[in-house]
């Protein structure tokens, strides 16, 4: 009989656990399952819904998991009738792959040097790009306008391209990346005869790949999603990147704006599930002492 207990308490806190831990998960999900469910609404029902919230109405809001009349006339509108939606989508395009590809030029390189190469000051003077990582961008807003003012690179994608790619986070996720590399395998390879660029190539990079992934994962995500450095330096809204489109849509236009986030969300979301594990790697080694 004690037994019994013993296992018929065991179930229960198992099931109990599990459904604390689904609670968040349905939580964190259900702003997903709000924006595909609007994305697909008419217009005339949405405004039915938000009245009270946006309109003055009394009451409260209400929502519907299914549309009564579901209608693609959002998607149609915002893909064959709304070209200014391309240009921004192609200036974020744009700006991500040049900064991700600048990044992996400089960063790359420099991560294996801090980790490759102890020499004196090295790790003063990587403390202090660590440093330089925790500032945020109100920090560095004034004195980054200066400098691409004096260079004529405002209202340019450069001016959002240049000083991102010399950013000191992909630095900090390869060098962990590289730093779980044992350096016996370097002397190894040095005793063979092996030069210092073919190691990084043969080696370095290939077995370090995890860190640079993860950093190109988590440069996807936040470069994506810009809009404090758009906002500061350029002033061409037809430079802007796709992350300013939404503010300038009204509430009126709720599905519209809902299908536009809709279709912003995709790429950040396929690049996350495609890099998910190379992004857990990263942050086990941004977590490793020296």
């Amino acid at each position: 009989m004690p037994r019994i207990r013993k296992n018929v308490y065991h179930i229960i806190k198992k099931y109990m656990t599990v459904a604390l831990l689904l609670l968040p998960a349905v939580l964190i999900c259900f702003p997903l399952l709000l924006l595909l469910t609007g994305s697909v609404m008419d217009s005339l029902e949405m405004k039915a819904y938000l009245l009270p919230a946006f309109g003055g109405g009394e009451g409260f809001i209400q929502w519907k998991l299914m549309p009564e009349y579901p209608t693609f006339a959002h998607f149609g509108r915002l893909l064959f009738q709304t070209p200014s939606f391309f240009v921004l989508f192609w200036n974020s395009v744009k700006l991500v792959v040049c900064i991700l590809v600048g990044q992996m030029i400089v960063g790359v390189p420099a991560a294996w040097a801090f980790a490759a190469y102890q020499v004196r000051g090295s790790r003063a003077l990587f403390a202090l790009y660590v440093v330089l990582m925790l500032l945020p961008f109100q920090v560095t807003m004034l004195s980054s306008y200066l400098v691409l003012d004096r260079f004529s690179l405002m209202n340019t994608h450069a001016a959002i391209i240049l000083p991102a790619v010399f950013s000191t986070f992909p630095i900090f996720l390869a060098y962990g990346g590289f730093r779980a590399l044992p350096p016996q395998l370097f002397e190894a390879a040095r005793i063979d005869g092996a030069g210092e660029l073919r190691i990084f190539i043969t080696i370095g990079l290939p077995l370090g790949k995890s860190g640079i992934l993860s950093a190109l994962v988590l440069g996807f995500l936040e470069y994506w999603n810009l809009m404090e450095q758009p906002l500061a330096f350029l002033e061409d809204k037809a430079l802007w990147p796709l992350s300013l489109y939404l503010p300038e849509i009204s509430w009126m236009q709720a599905g519209f704006a809902l299908c536009a986030s809709l279709i912003t969300l995709i790429p950040a979301a396929f690049v996350f599930v495609l890099g998910q594990d190379y992004l857990e790697q990263g942050i086990i080694y941004s977590g490793l002492k020296e």
